[in-house]
This record gives structure tokens, sequence and C-alpha cells, in this order.
């Protein structure tokens, strides 16, 4: 059996090693590009708006992705994701006087595609290596591969913020283009095998799921991913470079820290979650409530939190420091526990489309919060950022308590 399961390990290994390649220079591209068109003098909501594409072809590519990983398996939607961010590199190479708005949201547009194809293939492919009916298993794989893909999107912050510094926008993107595109002429040699290819071959109409379950859940994911980045994605960097007079290092070795921080507790989840090491499938429903019902009101109080106390004119770096480490060490146990949730919930033989639902539901999220943050930031201010970001979190706290219900 050992005999059998070790290529499927391998195969699984390689995807999880492009994932995290992949991972590493989309982390520092959406920091090379806050950071670099800020300093070119535009504001947040025009930054934002950058990023409008990423999100929106997201939305489109989980769906689609997943329809695509079930028919010709998931490392072949791997391999055509790494292309796809070598071609989005490559589009910002041009002459600087080009890089305008829409140039930018059309490499970004083919940025999302390959993102989520390669979050999609990942994920998905977890659901067939785990053990079966071991769900502690599952949990702990789980969060080990999200954990490790945030840390590695932490580095990639970092790495962005350094080269901006180091060596300018231009010669950055060079890098990491070389560096990628060696990964995937390697992962074009090694991948070879169809795992998640469904055994039956799915239609058009299975695209939309059909289960209630999913489609809670994925609704409270979409909340949950919205009120994170409706205050962390665009405001926050440009907050602490504006208000704070921060520079671009700063900005980004702070938040390079926080999402390695995150990824080590989505790692640790499991441990910290310690009712779900017994829990059985048959009663995944009795823990998304036991548990993440209560993680979730825990992060709703923390935005709040942190709104008062730059409201009464507090230090703001320690308010943001401080409030910030707390919102990322709760919203980590969130989103491990929703990852699994997902992955366990899943049909086994349509483990890609399931996945890619949830997942376009993510993307939906980010796409709502990433406009939200330059918008609500422009015109209201980072508090109000803030106050919508409790509030989007108390959408998915009831949502995440409909779907306990119907149980």
């Amino acid at each position: 059996m050992a005999a059998l399961i070790a290529p499927s390990l391998r195969q699984y290994a390689l995807v999880t090693g492009n994932y995290w390649a992949f991972t590493l220079t989309d982390g520092a591209l959406r920091m090379l590009v806050v950071l670099h068109f800020h300093s070119l003098g535009y504001n947040a909501l025009q930054i934002a708006v950058m990023f409008i594409f990423y999100e929106l072809f997201g939305v489109v590519t989980n769906l689609l992705g997943g329809f695509l990983g079930a028919r010709v398996g998931l490392n072949r939607t791997m391999n055509i994701g790494l292309g796809l961010q070598l071609v989005a590199l490559s589009m910002l190479l041009v002459n600087p006087q080009l890089l305008t708005i829409a140039w930018v949201m059309a490499a970004q547009a083919v940025s999302g595609v390959a993102k989520d194809l390669n979050k999609m293939s990942a994920k998905s492919a977890i659901k067939l290596l785990a053990p079966a009916g071991q769900s502690s298993s599952l949990y702990r794989w789980v969060a080990l591969l999200t954990g490790s893909k945030n840390t590695l999107k932490g580095l990639g912050f970092f790495l962005g913020g350094a080269l901006l510094t180091g060596v300018g926008f231009t010669t950055s993107i060079l890098i990491m283009l070389i560096g990628l595109g060696s990964i995937w002429l390697l992962s074009l040699l090694l991948l070879k095998a169809d795992l998640g290819r469904s055994k039956n071959k799915p239609n058009i109409a299975q695209l939309l799921s059909k289960s209630s379950t999913i489609n809670q859940l994925s609704g409270a994911r979409l909340f949950l991913f919205a009120a994170r980045d409706v205050w962390f994605v665009v405001a926050l960097p440009v907050y602490l470079a504006q208000q704070l007079s921060w520079t671009s290092w700063q900005v980004s070795t702070f938040l390079a820290v926080w999402i390695i921080v995150y990824g080590l507790v989505q790692v640790l989840a499991p441990l910290l979650t310690p009712q779900a090491h017994n829990e059985s499938p048959s009663t995944t429903f009795k823990f998304a409530h036991n548990t993440t019902f209560k993680w979730q009101i825990g992060l709703a109080l923390v935005p709040l939190i942190m709104a008062y106390g730059l409201h009464s004119q507090l230090h703001s770096s320690t308010v943001l420091v401080v409030g910030l480490g707390i919102f990322g060490f709760v919203f980590a146990v969130n989103s491990s526990l929703h990852s699994y949730l997902i992955v366990a919930l899943a049909k086994t033989d349509s483990v890609a489309l399931d996945v890619g639902f949830y997942y376009m539901a993510n993307a939906a999220g980010r796409l709502l919060g990433t406009l939200l943050s330059g918008w609500v930031f422009l015109q209201f201010g980072f508090i109000a950022c803030l106050l919508l970001s409790s509030a989007l979190v108390l959408s998915a706290v009831y949502i995440t308590h409909k779907l306990a219900r119907t149980a």
C-alpha cells in the first residue's frame, strides 16, 4: 500500500512546492505594486482599482478552474497557473511610461487567474491524499498547507519591499520572472499524474454547487475575507505611509512579519482547537457551530476595539501593531477552521468543483474588501474601515450560525 501511495505523495509534494514558489512571487508582486504606485502619487482608491481584475478574475477562475481540474487533472491546472504568472510578470516589464492603471489592471487580471488556479489545485489535492475517515489528520494537513502558504506570502511582502528599495521596480520584476520561470520548467518535467481528474466528466451544469451546506459555508467565507481586506489590503499600508510616515521598507517589513506569524498560527490551529481532534465527518456541523462560531465572535470584537483606540487618540502605532497582532491570531484560526470544513465536506469525486466554488466566494470576498478598502478609506478614513470590518465579520457569524442550525 505504501508503494502505491508514495508516487501520489511525491506528486503532491511537487504541487505544494510549486504553490509555495508561486505564493512567494505573488506576495512580492502585491507589495511592489502598492508601494511603487503610492510613491508615484497614486491615491488609495486608484491603487485599489488596479487589483479589481485580480480579484474579479479570481472569482471566475475558481469556478471554471474547478471544472477544468476535474476534467484534465489538478497537475495540469497548476502548470497553467505558473505559466500565466510568468505572462503577468512579463507585462510589467514594459517602458515605465506605459504602466498605466489600465495596463496594470490587465496584468493583475492574468495574475489573479494564475493564483487561483494554483490555490484550487493544491487545496483540492489534499482531500485525495489525506487518510480516509481521519478528520483530525485532514485538519492538520489542511492547516499545514494553508499556514505555510501564508508564511511564504509574508516573506513575499518582505521580498517585495526589499527588492523595491534595493534594485527598483523593473529589475525586481525581472528577478522574479527568472526565478519562477525556472520552477515552471521543472514543473513541466516532473508533474505527470492526473491527480483530481473526475471519473465521470463533469458538465457545465455542475459548476454551481447544489449543496446548501457548501453554499452557506461559501457565503460565510465571502464575508470573512471581505472583513480582512476592507482595511488590510490598501487602507492599512497607505495609512502607515501617509499618517504615520513609515517608509516603504518599514511598511513591507511590518506586513511581512504579520503574514509570517499569521501563517504559523494557521499551522498551529489544530492545537488551539483541541475539540476538533476527535471529530468525525458526521459531526462536522457541530464542530462548525461550537468552534468556528465562537472564534468569529471574537474576531468581530478586535476591529471595534482598534477603532475605539484610534478614535480616543491613543498611540496610533501601538494600537495598530497590537491590534493587528490580535486580529491576525484570531483570523488565522478562523481561516484554518474554514479551510478544513470545505475540504472535509467536499465530495471526493467532485472535490475540485466543490473547492473551486468555495474559493470563488473567497475571491469575491477579497474583491469586495479591496474595493471597499480604497473607497471607504478615501471617503471616510481608516476608522470607518475598521468598523465596516466588524460588521462584515458579524455577517459571517450569522451565516455560520444558520449553517449549524441546518445540521
